[in-house]
């Protein structure tokens, strides 16, 4: 994807600076995506979003209202972002001469499938796992495992969840769509046959 897709829409009210912005993505109503920024296809950008020029959406990102993605912030396919999600990129934020220069920015990873509740917190440098659950209003400073749930403050592991949201007791098989887990130390791994 290198340019922006004819079929986009872009609300009356809404800013879209970026060129790549991919097939079927909506901007909604008093959301700005800057010039750099890169929008996958099929994205859904809610009201009052802004999405700085350094971050990247995968394909599917839905992006409720009232979040900030910060440059160096990826977020993979499938990604949800509840309402008032918080992104940061500098782990020491000061103004004026003690600002921390962009090439000292964090990066922060969201992987595919992983969905963060509202209000959640997410502190920069650390990776949310596969389809990992971050609970509402969590503040989640370190790495979350794949299929990881995580809530609080700060955010600490309470078990695990399923591609298609069933509670899971940790390795074996989901039982609402059967999918079939084993343990690994980046969390769960789906070793369903494809």
């Amino acid at each position: 994807m290198s340019e922006r897709a004819s079929d986009v829409f872009v609300h009356p009210m809404g800013i879209c600076d970026s060129d790549t912005i991919g097939s079927g993505s909506r901007v909604w109503a008093f959301a700005h995506v800057q010039a750099g920024a890169v929008v996958g296809n099929d994205c859904n950008i809610g009201e009052g979003v802004f999405i700085e020029d350094a971050a990247r959406l995968g394909d599917r990102v839905v992006i409720k209202n009232g979040v900030s993605v910060w440059g160096l912030v990826t977020l993979e396919d499938d990604v949800f972002a509840g309402p008032n999600v918080v992104f940061t990129n500098d782990f020491v934020p000061r103004a004026g001469q003690y600002r921390t220069p962009p090439d000292k920015w964090m990066p922060t990873l969201v992987r595919a499938g992983a969905s963060l509740g509202a209000n959640a917190t997410i502190v920069c440098g650390i990776t949310i796992g596969r389809h990992a659950f971050v609970g509402a209003g969590s503040v989640v400073t370190r790495d979350v495992p794949d299929y990881g749930i995580v809530v609080g403050n700060p955010a600490r592991p309470i078990g695990w969840i399923c591609e298609c949201g069933e509670r899971l007791a940790g390795a074996g098989t989901c039982p609402s769509c059967a999918r079939k887990f084993e343990q690994s130390a980046d969390g769960l791994v789906d070793i369903t046959a494809p």
